[in-house]
């Protein structure tokens, strides 16, 4: 099977990614031809832990030449210590600092397109200008919006005081500053370059919605206000996401799906997957999960899995596929090599 992600770039290809540096996405996409490819999502490190560990994981999976790569983004947000007195004290951490720094670093460092994530949760309007100002300076323009999940000690999403309740609400500034102008209306003096930018989606539904078809006409809404490409959840049950697509269709959503794929490693992904993700795992792959003894006979579990996932997305007409890596790039890179 072809799946020239793996095979070595050749000098054209390498300066043909610096051009698609400055490219929408959607551009990304029509200039890869309609070859298969695929794009993956990474972490900034913990505070004071430096970039060696992220550019080394960087370094292995730019050698599968993929068309992107995301940076997440986690903001501050409560935690409580205990004092001498028993009493508990509230303050803000923020554990992963720099994902605009970290993507300018990658861009610049390795010559990839990054997208990196703004999002709503525990930041203010007046801090997403700033980055919004920090991105158009550094040249980034391609923008994942999201609204981030709750704070751990949340039970339902509390917006931040001066900040955004909902993605809609994120995609209307990027939209005023394109146009623009400032979140208090003051005009831009030198506009740069307008931000493109994708939402995310879910196949089996987000937590907080009440059903599917509430949580699809959210994410019409965020396409008719802009949104350029939508990319999934993680999923492993592939007919969730083709019965997804073929509904999206029919409610008028055109933009691509991108399918999210993320390889089991763990033995203790069998419960805390569905859980903190709200996915669910095909009854085959749950009793095989059940069968593993260690996290090494989950690992080769996980690879196979993804492996015919990928191949049936392929098979099925799907060109793009993101993978998320957190504690899976070994096996992102086996799924790859897998698919030569």
């Amino acid at each position: 099977m072809e799946f020239w992600a793996v095979r070595p770039a050749p000098e054209s290809w390498v300066n043909a990614k610096l051009e698609l540096v400055i490219m929408s996405l959607n551009e990304i996409l029509q200039e890869s031809g309609g070859e298969r490819h695929f794009s993956f999502e990474v972490l900034p490190p913990l505070k004071g832990s430096g970039t060696d560990a992220l550019f080394r994981t960087i370094s292995q999976l730019k050698e599968l030449n993929p068309l992107y790569v995301n940076i997440t983004t986690h903001h501050s947000e409560y935690v409580y210590t205990e004092l001498d007195n028993g009493l508990l004290e509230r303050h803000r951490v923020r554990r992963r600092p720099g994902t605009i720094a970290i993507a300018a670093a990658i861009q610049q460092k390795f010559g990839l397109p990054v997208i990196p994530h703004v999002i709503c949760s525990g930041t203010t309007i007046e801090n997403i200008e700033y980055e919004l100002l920090d991105l158009q300076f550094l040249g980034i323009s391609n923008l994942l919006l999201l609204r981030g999940d709750k704070a751990a000690d949340e039970k339902r999403f509390t917006p931040t005081q001066g900040g955004h309740a909902h993605t809609t609400d994120l995609i209307a500034q990027v939209t005023r500053f394109n146009e623009g102008f400032f979140a208090d209306g003051s005009p831009i003096k030198n506009p740069g370059v307008p931000f493109t930018f994708g939402v995310a989606c879910y196949p089996e539904k987000h937590e907080e919605a009440p059903n599917l078809e509430q949580d699809m006409t959210h994410l019409k809404t965020k396409q008719d206000m802009g949104a350029q490409y939508a990319v999934t959840q993680m999923f492993f049950d592939n007919q969730k996401y083709y019965d997804f697509v073929e509904k999206a269709r029919a409610m008028g959503i055109t933009i691509p799906i991108i399918p999210g794929i993320k390889p089991l490693t763990k033995r203790s992904q069998l419960t805390v997957v569905p859980k903190t993700f709200h996915c669910d795992l095909p009854e085959a792959l749950a009793a095989d999960l059940l069968k593993c003894k260690t996290d090494d006979d989950v690992r080769h579990l996980g690879v196979e899995w993804a492996t015919e996932q990928c191949r049936d997305l392929y098979d099925h007409g799907v060109r793009n596929i993101h993978f998320y890596t957190v504690s899976a790039v070994e096996s992102v890179r086996e799924v790859a090599k897998r698919l030569m």
